[in-house]
């Protein structure tokens, strides 16, 4: 989990994947953090995104950076704790101009199942679950 998380946040800005009905749907997202040892994104309960995840938890994560890819899939379940939340906002303070950790708005996810895949066109692909 340890090197998802570091190249995720390395790379800045990666793409997450969802579905509503049978169409799927792309945006970046940015942040991400390790809470009591469990690999968190974060949105805004208001957005399509989340209403879509709470709809079907599987989601799907691609990035690239240097020449390497990663594609995390897995289930997300939210973390409704204030804790959670505190967590997510002091590891990426720029979030805290838009969330609140005791707003109505702030959600964080956690991955409860995970299979990340490192790739690269000059290393066999490198396999790693959570």
């Amino acid at each position: 989990m340890d090197e998802t998380y570091e190249f995720l946040k390395k790379c800045g800005t990666f793409f997450i994947a969802t579905e509503e009905g049978d169409k799927p749907h792309v945006r970046p997202f940015g942040v991400v953090n390790i809470f009591e040892n469990k690999l968190y994104i974060q949105t805004g309960k208001s957005k399509n995104v989340s209403k879509q995840m709470q709809k079907n938890p599987n989601v799907e994560i691609s990035a690239f950076m240097d020449g390497k890819w990663i594609r995390l899939e897995g289930v997300v379940k939210r973390d409704d704790r204030r804790e959670a939340k505190a967590s997510m906002l002091d590891a990426n303070p720029e979030l805290k101009s838009m969330y609140s950790a005791d707003d109505d708005n702030t959600e964080v996810l956690y991955f409860e199942k995970a299979k990340a895949t490192f790739c690269s066109f000059t290393e066999a692909p490198k396999t790693v679950e959570f």
